[in-house]
């Protein structure tokens, strides 16, 4: 048989296939016809022809073709009894891409920022061939090749993608695949920065978290330290405080993997706190006297000295300063130094700090002495050192100020002169010394200087005496003068009875002893006759040694 057809069939269109036979048999058992076609949409038609114009047997096959029967091959038979001829013709259907998809690359695993994801438009069958590939996200296009490729992915990456495919017949259209990029991020709500008391969330987030097939476990962290664990993406802090302030950061779990987000700062503002203030006078003579604010607040306070109302420093703007007073401001803090100061400078002092969100004071009374007691060379000197003592007054007196010595609380001397001289200190001068200076004005005493003298042990006293009454009682005592401390030790010939420190305790259970400064007892009970003999104590620091002794009799 011979068969005729169009050479390609159109999708959805009817098309008639003939095969046919240029002979007939009518009385014979010889069958022709078409086989592989779908009956459901076809329709078979026989027609024969024998007269004299001709002799021929056709059957038509009409059908409508489908895109699937594209490389369909048909058959048409002739058969007579056990024996066939046929002949075969392949399908060539016009249609428009089919079986369109995303393949996705990598498939598994999640995808983070700056990963590399490739996204093929496949297409199962088109003729003719596809022409063009066009690509879109969330439906908005973005690229015309088949293979999409993202680079160096980003957040801004995630979402629906889905690609189309144009012949000249049509277009085929994908199922949307959604790209998700597992990339934590931390945004706060109102802001990152709010003021103390403030409802306040930060919020974990992966991009597609609502959407996401699986569930999500959140670690956050704050300055680097664990907080909590769970299935919430948000900490809540319902008032929040200053010392909720920090670096916060969270890592989300999936069963591919994790990924931490970059730490968000968390700034809470709040006004001052009660300043703290306070006062300093140089004792020494250097009629010094240090003022120092300092204040906790978010942003840095400005801070402001004042004396009964009148303002002395500022953080910010300068107020105008005498020679005497020097201003040091850094964050949060203030130092005014006051040079000469005098009875000029006593008054209430007060701080005040104050920002954005608010202002604090706190306030301090100073009096401050017209005397002052300077010591030279020092405060701490050996035995034998010249030492003056300077009473040093306000400066401003007119007349001749009249100046009296005290030594703790006695008095001393007075005198029109306001030194007080030792041309070879002894330990026997040591003691808290005053002056005070007299005027036409009035007086004041300087506060109280402590002079240490340092000297050697003097000679030191040893004793010993003996009572009878409820048994022998032997009694050895030494003690000394001397500064600093003395350490004293008793011996008996080559053997060292006690001493205040660093020698073995009495190992004897009748020796019992006692220690004290530059102080040292010993009681010997039921004394016996090996007990005598001459004792030596021996004194000694720093400065020098010294040493007595004494003859104990049984």
């Amino acid at each position: 048989p011979s068969i005729t057809s169009s050479e390609e069939q159109t999708e959805g269109q009817r098309s008639t296939l003939e095969c046919s036979t240029p002979y007939v048999c009518p009385w014979g058992d010889i069958v022709l016809h078409w086989e592989g076609y779908d009956p459901r949409v076809s329709e078979v038609s026989s027609h024969v022809q024998l007269d004299t114009s001709g002799v021929g047997h056709q059957v038509n096959l009409t059908s409508s073709f489908s895109w699937k029967d594209h490389s369909k091959k048909l058959l048409c038979e002739v058969s007579h009894g056990s024996r066939k001829a046929s002949t075969e013709v392949v399908l060539r259907v016009r249609h428009a891409p089919k079986d369109t998809r995303v393949s996705l690359s990598p498939s598994s695993g999640n995808i983070g920022v700056g990963d590399t994801v490739t996204l093929s438009c496949q297409v199962g069958s088109s003729h003719p061939p596809v022409a063009g590939y066009h690509w879109y996200k969330d439906g908005v296009a973005v690229a015309t090749e088949r293979v999409l490729a993202l680079r160096g992915v980003r957040r801004e990456d995630h979402g629906q993608y889905h690609c189309e495919a144009q012949n000249a017949l049509g277009t085929g259209v994908s199922p949307a695949v959604t790209v998700r990029v597992f990339s934590a991020e931390i945004s706060a709500s109102p802001a990152a920065e709010v003021l103390e008391g403030t409802a306040t969330t930060l919020s974990c987030d992966v991009p597609g978290r609502e959407g996401h097939p699986e569930e999500l476990t959140y670690t956050w962290y704050k300055n680097s330290a664990w907080l909590k664990e769970g299935p919430a993406h948000t900490l809540l802090f319902p008032a929040v405080a200053a010392g909720d302030a920090g670096y916060y950061s969270c890592q989300v779990t999936n069963s591919q993997g994790s990924d931490t987000a970059q730490a968000i700062s968390l700034s809470v503002t709040y006004p001052p706190r009660i300043p703290t203030l306070t006062l300093f006078q140089e004792t020494q003579g250097g009629r010094l006297v240090i003022v120092r604010c300092t204040v906790d607040s978010h942003p840095p306070a400005t801070l402001a000295i004042s004396r009964d109302g009148t303002v002395l420093a500022t953080s910010g703007a300068q107020v105008a300063l005498s020679q005497r007073l020097s201003v040091t401001a850094s964050r949060n803090s203030l130092r005014l130094e006051i040079r000469d100061a005098g009875p000029r400078d006593s008054g209430k002092y007060g701080c005040t700090a104050s920002n954005v969100h608010g202002n604090a004071s706190a306030t301090k009374v100073l009096v401050t002495r017209a005397a002052e007691l300077l010591i030279q060379p020092s405060a701490e000197v050996l035995e034998g050192t010249a030492v003056t003592l300077t009473c040093v007054g306000t400066g401003d007196m007119e007349e001749e100020p009249l100046y009296t010595w005290y030594r703790n609380g006695r008095r001393l001397q007075e005198s029109s002169f306001p030194t007080l001289e030792f041309p070879s200190i002894r330990g026997d001068d040591a003691g808290a010394f005053q002056c005070q200076v007299q005027s036409r004005n009035g007086s004041d005493t300087s506060e109280a200087v402590p002079l240490r003298v340092l000297y050697p042990p003097r000679q030191p006293v040893l004793s010993s005496f003996l009572q009878s009454r409820g048994g022998h009682l032997g009694i050895i005592q030494c003690s000394v003068e001397s500064d600093p401390e003395s350490n004293l030790t008793l011996q008996r010939g080559d053997d060292v009875i006690a001493c205040t420190q660093g020698c073995p305790q009495a190992t004897s259970p009748r020796v019992h002893v006692t220690r004290s400064y530059n102080s040292l007892k010993v009681e010997i009970w039921d004394v016996v006759v090996e007990d005598e003999g001459i004792f030596v104590c021996q004194a000694g620091n720093s400065q020098g040694s010294a040493s007595a002794t004494a003859d104990f009799q049984a």
